[in-house]
């Protein structure tokens, strides 16, 4: 039996703003600064590599093995990406799609981000209008653990009263597939934002405009 998409769960970074220019750049001087080199050859790399996960995660595969100095860089590198918030970008398409989509009266959208809540708020809430429409948002701060753990993706689902296979997640990298799958519910790959799209040719629905989305 097929039943139709009717609930929609939002990753943020790469899926409906572009914030790779704004956060990126400032954790390779952060890593600098602290004695983290890297090569000038392999910087576009590494900013693609360490996108889209969280802040101590990408600091722990660049390689800051210490706790307590990995918060401490977390919290200088996040002060230094804010101060550029004007090099984010809303995905062509993406305010026009979400409106459609929450016009529509059978259809819920939801947001669940590796973000935090105060992230969420100032940083994405306060700049964009389209924000308004979405009545549920899980951010890092509401789960114990976060993507590719499905407990995210779960517990829009939760406060949705959705069904995991009424449900599709849109992201942009494999964490967040592996997530959407291992909670039973579709994946549509945001290959317009993906910074490794490569990764993520595999999923339920390709995504090349945000707009796609509508025909799922």
């Amino acid at each position: 039996l097929f039943l139709m998409i009717k609930n929609y769960i939002f990753d943020i970074d790469g899926t409906l703003i572009n914030t790779i220019d704004m956060y990126m750049p400032a954790m390779i001087e952060i890593l600098e600064k602290h004695g983290y080199h890297t090569d000038p050859a392999d910087v576009e790399q590494k900013k693609h590599d360490l996108f889209g996960i969280t802040g101590m995660d990408a600091l722990k595969i660049a390689g800051v093995a210490d706790d307590k100095l990995r918060r401490q860089m977390q919290q200088e590198w996040f002060k230094l990406a804010y101060q550029r918030e004007d090099r984010i970008q809303v995905f062509d398409g993406i305010p026009e799609t979400l409106l459609k989509l929450s016009q529509s009266p059978d259809i819920q959208i939801a947001i669940a981000t590796s973000k935090l809540r105060d992230e969420y708020d100032h940083h994405f809430a306060n700049l964009f209008a389209f924000a308004k429409l979405f009545d549920i948002v899980i951010t890092s701060n509401d789960t114990d653990r976060h993507k590719p753990d499905p407990e995210p993706v779960l517990a829009a689902l939760d406060q949705m009263h959705a069904a995991p296979e009424t449900a599709v997640y849109v992201g942009d990298t494999i964490n967040d597939e592996k997530a959407a799958h291992a909670a039973g519910v579709k994946f549509a790959a945001a290959l317009y934002g993906a910074a490794t799209p490569e990764k993520i040719m595999d999923g339920d629905f390709l995504l090349h405009q945000p707009t796609d989305l509508l025909n799922i």
